[in-house]
């Protein structure tokens, strides 16, 4: 896999955004605007810093454009038509569930162009696998394809205007853990007043304290892990939103004209 250097390709490709952005170039395509095409060609970079592109005209640039300043410096078209791809679905993030604050589930769901093949389908299951770490379980019902594991699923689904793919998680052990959590930390800590105010001797502390440690200690611990459980699956789930683009195929390409 190519692997840029951006202050070198990064650099001669915003050189060139200028030279597309004049009246030839224009077409009723969807056109990315200054800071969409610097993170276009951000993601296209494998995550490399990218400066701000020099986009001249307010119109934005289409994505056969933006594959014609990566064609110059070495990106793969592809890479960066998935990246585009990912910038047009990333508003279809689902809220968060959430619960004593924290979240407990995440999803996205992603509009596609058009039905998947039975190719497509199966190399996305493969991404899924990969991506997640799970071998996970292929179900269809009719037009509805589902890869599942355990509470995780990707379902791909007909709409009433085309396609999509819906992805969503949830943490089972999430609810029930800061539920006993909270409880053991409260009901340690009432317990622990009311002796000290009864004047039961320190004996009679050890339990209520146990009590409040370890409530504590596992409410505490979900109300890290739980955050950083969702943004994993949240990048883990963009990256497939990505990906996806990539397998639909790139946006038929200008033909050159003629000389």
């Amino acid at each position: 896999m190519w692997q840029p250097t951006c202050r070198g390709e990064c650099a001669q490709a915003r050189t060139w955004l200028p030279t597309l952005t004049n009246p030839e170039h224009m077409t009723d395509e969807r056109r990315y605007q200054e800071e969409e095409v610097k993170e276009i060609l951000d993601r296209a970079a494998n995550g490399a810093e990218v400066g701000r592109p020099a986009v001249s005209d307010e119109g934005g640039l289409t994505l056969s454009e933006l594959q014609d300043v990566g064609r110059e410096v070495g990106m793969e078209p592809g890479r960066i038509a998935e990246a585009a791809f990912a910038i047009d679905t990333r508003r279809e993030v689902l809220p968060r569930g959430t619960y004593l604050g924290v979240p407990t589930s995440v999803g996205r769901i992603v509009d596609l162009p058009r039905e998947l093949t039975d190719r497509e389908w199966e190399v996305l299951v493969g991404e899924l696998r990969e991506t997640f770490g799970a071998r996970g379980t292929v179900v269809s019902h009719g037009r509805i394809r589902e890869w599942t594991n355990g509470n995780l699923h990707a379902f791909l689904e007909p709409t009433a205007t085309g396609h999509r793919l819906r992805l969503k998680t949830h943490k089972g052990n999430a609810m029930p853990l800061l539920t006993i959590g909270a409880a053991g930390l409260a009901l340690g800590l009432s317990l622990l007043t009311l002796f000290v105010f009864e004047d039961l001797g320190r004996a009679s502390l050890v339990l209520p304290v146990l009590m409040a440690v370890t409530g504590g200690g596992t409410l505490g611990a979900n109300l890290i892990r739980l955050p950083r459980w969702a943004r994993t699956r949240e990048r883990q789930m963009e990256y497939i939103a990505g990906r996806i683009g990539a397998l639909i195929g790139e946006r038929p390409q200008r033909e050159e004209p003629e000389t």
